[in-house]
């Protein structure tokens, strides 16, 4: 028998609160406003928090209270603060959008320990601490959604990210753990792993000549869309993924399954 409300009740997010860390630009700024427009209430999370606050104004023009917090993912007691405030602010938390990331190009026989420490610090330590954070109040609150931004890099590599495929990689791990052990809290842990998506910060080079060659390795033969990202996101976020924890969701046009 159909759960009351239909299949389309089962996604919407109406009386939620999501938390979206590196919300100021690229896929972070595309997911808050999705979520909004599917019925959250958004909690705006990163450095830049001019950004953020230009972004809650466009939310809030879709009908949905937005907040703003600073939150530096690669300092505890910034998450901490940032993550109280957030509860403060909003009552709860519901979902957790962990996007925050960075990646630095460099060969794997230069690597340098900083860069290392940058990249690893920002993709997995602070994801994790970030999400931690985050399950103590959802916890207490009934349990909730916490969605990893990973990569296929996580599945595959290339040269020169090196740091950045093994936290990505170790970010899928951390993911499964998490679902174990907190699914017993109520609290889901999924996380999506998004091919090459044209954003702001990669349009002029993944539309451009240079991109053109990593185009044709993709067997749908195109990047991905931001919107290519809703679906996905919009199905974790919501009751229509009650059963599943613990999973990956690869959204990158078949190009893992392409030859390196």
């Amino acid at each position: 028998m159909a759960e009351t409300g239909g299949i389309g009740g089962r996604f919407s997010l109406t009386g939620k609160v999501a938390l979206v860390t590196g919300a100021s630009s690229g896929l972070g700024k595309r997911f808050a406003v999705t979520l909004a427009d599917a019925g959250a209430d958004v909690v705006l999370a990163a450095r830049r928090t001019d950004r953020l606050e230009a972004l809650a104004k466009e939310i809030e023009a879709l009908g949905r209270t937005a907040h703003v917090v600073a939150m530096d993912v690669v300092d505890t007691a910034s998450i901490e603060a940032a993550v109280n405030e957030a509860v403060e602010k909003a009552g709860k938390i519901d979902i957790l959008v962990n996007n925050a990331g960075v990646a630095v190009t460099e060969p794997a026989l230069e690597q340098s320990e900083e860069n290392w420490d940058f990249v690893v610090d920002t993709n997995l330590k602070g994801a994790f601490f970030v999400a931690q954070a985050v399950a103590k109040k959802m916890a207490e609150t009934g349990g909730g959604s916490i969605i990893n931004i990973a990569s296929i890099l996580a599945e595959r590599v290339l040269k020169q990210l090196v740091s950045y495929a093994a936290a990505k990689a170790g970010l899928v791990q951390a993911t499964k753990a998490m679902a174990l052990e907190w699914s017993r809290y109520g609290i889901r842990v999924n996380a999506i792993a998004p091919g090459y998506i044209i954003t702001e910060i990669n349009r002029d080079f993944l539309t451009g000549e240079g991109g053109d060659k990593m185009r044709k390795g993709v067997p749908m033969r195109r990047f991905g869309e931001e919107q290519d990202l809703d679906g996905p996101l919009l199905l974790l976020a919501s009751d229509a993924s009650a059963y599943m924890t613990g999973s990956l969701i690869t959204v990158d046009g078949g190009h893992v399954l392409s030859v390196p």
